[in-house]
């Protein structure tokens, strides 16, 4: 079977555009809960006659519920997730972890699909989805080739890949980019798209070094196809309906054809919508500034003739035959005419007619018959095959025999277009099980060993995280940190398959010091660290983002979690605390973590341990610092400081606060804990409350 080509519907317009161009399914939102808010999105009464549509004519639909939601929205939620289910949608798309929870208890029936939002890039986090529910797993736009022919392999989920379409700077997921900075969430489907604007590096300029050219895999399909990718995804829900009708129509017919876009082809593409032409980059592993790319008017030239032939194709009346039938038809002496028809989807019916008469002039014959079986144009049918039973001297008018098969084509289509009978369950929430009602303990994660005095001991914070690649540089100093506080290990929250071996090597290290404390921020850390005996805290790259998250990790038995930062403190009292809580609580804030090195592409080789600052059009300078495996960090240019507001921590049930190190020195880290420890003086000159206090845009 083909691989299966997905394409993007942000209206019903939109849906009929991407099937009649021969997508396998389409991919749309219902109401607020999805990662593209912009995007038109369909009512419930819409998302039903979506659904029959497509089915009638042998596409999926995917529906996406891929945002993080609060408690108070989980109800909400769940209701949606109920009308996705009885509509017949064929899968749900989801990024949180607690919503996939109640989807299980809500849709049972319906399958689950892990959004790209869930960051998962490894085969471990394909394990840790299954475990979880998921069917299918939307793998990261940054794995190469050789990467996903290893998931494809080992998955235990089939595997969707992105095909063509706008490529995001940041893992999808562990953006906080737009959310920080302006209130917009791109994991509440509101991006502001930070990454598109102008930067200059240690001062204002007008480069623009986050914003990468669109994807493009066109010659790269029967590779796909035959790494084992069950599913190519065309991005695009916040675009026009007659830019899904082209895209989808050139890869349809590339991938049903076995081969690979023609120049003339890919010219269109270019010409519907490109930023400097395509890249990639991450599928072939030449990830360097070659993929960097703009919407400039050299791009924007004038496509109205192209979009108004591909809208007066897809809005025409006329079907494209889709879905093959066969018939089987008997016309017996004495008996009304009977015609049957199926497909290969078990469906059935048949439909009666006239009692035929004795031939007067010339009789029936099968071969007639048959023939006009075979004419189903105008429907979204093609007679695979077609059999006559004709006794001999006998006769039906033609007409007789094309209202037959328009009579039995038409209950056919009822039978297709009706939706599965599915279970249904009432969401119940986890127990709202009440944190501490103290003062929240402190801890301490530092970028660097450096950065963990013998005088910050001495003020007592109550653990320290430190990253596993400097535990492993620091064995000697990190065992003797160890001897006055807790040292958690901060696993990376991106390690490909690549890197196994590395990361394996030094979780054993790590172990053989006496560590057992592991900091998840990614579903494929879960099974290396679990499987070494390491106790599990969740770190924010989880997005726990509601009470059934914090569920979900307590029965996955981590022994914390760490909420995220994006959430207000309302929401966070909201949350049940089966496990101990903690949130961030001072530091600059991740932004984005990149597979780019954005210093090596300005200058040309790697020195990201020196001071780099990006710099935007109103002087914000945000830290570039280097991650593991040569990725990027980019900080916030602002502090998050909240070193006054003790009274309001006292009231969320936390168990701890952590304190985030990353650009202060020994001493700044000193001067930050006694402040929030002992009520010391420090005060940074410039900082932000997060989002703690003023929130985000609502999704509803």
């Amino acid at each position: 079977m083909p691989i299966e080509i997905l394409s993007p519907a942000g209206s019903f317009e939109g849906v009929r555009a991407a099937v009649k161009n021969g997508a396998d399914a389409v991919y749309l939102g219902l109401g607020g809960f999805n990662a593209r808010q912009g995007a038109k999105n369909l009512t419930p009464e819409e998302l039903s006659a979506a659904v029959s549509y497509c089915h009638v004519r042998g596409a999926k639909v995917y529906v996406t519920l891929n945002t993080l939601v609060t408690d108070r929205e989980m109800p909400a939620a769940a209701e949606t997730a109920r009308i996705i289910s009885e509509s017949g949608a064929d899968a749900v798309l989801v990024q949180d972890i607690g919503v996939a929870m109640m989807v299980r208890e809500v849709a049972p029936d319906l399958e689950m699909h892990a959004s790209t939002q869930m960051t998962v890039h490894n085969v471990a986090g394909a394990r840790a989805a299954a475990g979880l529910g998921f069917k299918r797993v939307v793998a990261a736009r940054e794995m190469n080739r050789e990467q996903l022919r290893r998931l494809c392999a080992a998955s235990p989920i089939d595997v969707e890949v992105f095909l063509h379409g706008a490529l995001c700077f940041c893992y999808s997921g562990q953006c906080y980019f737009s959310a920080v900075i302006g209130g917009r969430s791109g994991n509440r489907g509101m991006c502001a798209q930070p990454c598109r604007l102008a930067y200059g590096f240690g001062e204002r300029g007008d480069e623009y070094p986050l914003s990468l050219k669109d994807l493009s895999l066109a010659v790269h399909l029967s590779e796909l196809e035959q790494i084992g990718v069950k599913c190519l995804k065309i991005e695009g829900r916040m675009k026009r309906p007659e830019y899904s009708a082209i895209v989808t129509g050139i890869y349809s017919r590339a991938v049903k054809e076995r081969r690979e876009p023609t120049a003339e082809e890919i010219k269109t593409l270019e010409r519907v919508f490109s930023r400097d032409g395509f890249t990639d980059g991450y599928y072939t592993g030449n990830v360097s500034k070659e993929m960097l790319g703009t919407r400039g008017e050299a791009n924007a030239n004038d496509t109205q003739k192209l979009f108004a032939s591909a809208r007066a194709e897809y809005m025409s009346e006329r079907e494209n035959p889709r879905v093959g039938v066969t018939f089987a038809t008997q016309i017996l002496a004495g008996k009304p005419a009977a015609l049957a028809v199926s497909d290969s989807a078990g469906n059935r019916t048949a439909v009666y007619g006239e009692v035929p008469q004795s031939a007067q002039n010339r009789e029936l014959l099968a071969a007639e018959v048959t023939t006009q079986l075979y004419k189903t144009g105008g429907t979204p049918y093609f007679a695979e095959n077609a059999k006559a039973q004709v006794e001999s001297g006998l006769s039906l008018p033609v007409s007789e025999i094309n209202a037959l098969r328009r009579r039995a084509l038409d209950e056919l289509t009822t039978l297709r277009a009706r939706p599965p009978l599915r279970s249904g369950g009432e969401y119940t929430p986890p127990p709202q099980v009440r944190g501490k009602t103290e003062l929240p303990r402190i801890t301490v994660q530092a970028m660097k060993i450096e950065q963990i005095s013998a005088k910050l001991l001495e003020i007592g914070p109550t653990r320290v995280y430190l990253p596993l690649s400097e535990i492993v540089k620091n064995l000697e100093r990190t065992a003797e940190i160890a001897k006055s506080v807790p040292v958690a290990a901060v696993l990376p929250r991106i390690c490909g398959d690549h890197q196994w071996k590395k990361l394996s090597e030094s979780l054993d290290a790590a172990k053989d010091i006496g560590i057992r404390d592991a900091v998840i921020g990614n579903l494929g850390m879960i099974f290396p660290a679990a499987e070494r005996g390491f106790r599990l805290r969740g770190d924010y790259g989880l997005n726990i983002f509601n009470s059934a998250g914090v569920a979900e990790l307590a029965a996955a038995d981590f022994v914390s979690a760490t909420l995220s930062f994006e959430l207000t403190f309302a929401q966070i009292r909201d949350i049940g605390k089966p496990i101990s809580c903690e949130i961030l609580a001072y530091g600059r804030l991740p932004l984005m973590i990149t597979e780019q090195c954005v210093v090596k592409n300005k200058y040309g080789k790697c020195v990201c341990d020196n001071s780099i600052t990006l710099v935007d059009r109103k002087n914000a300078a945000f830290p570039v610092m280097r991650e593991f495996g040569h990725r990027n960090v980019i900080l916030n240019s602002q502090k998050l400081f909240l070193a006054d507001k003790s009274d309001d921590f006292a009231k969320l049930g936390l168990s701890a606060i952590r304190l985030m190190f990353t650009t202060e020195n020994p001493r700044e880290a000193e001067f930050v804990l006694n402040r929030y420890k002992n009520g010391g003086a420090y005060e940074p000159n410039a900082y932000t409350r997060g989002l703690y206090y003023r929130g985000f845009a609502t999704v509803m």
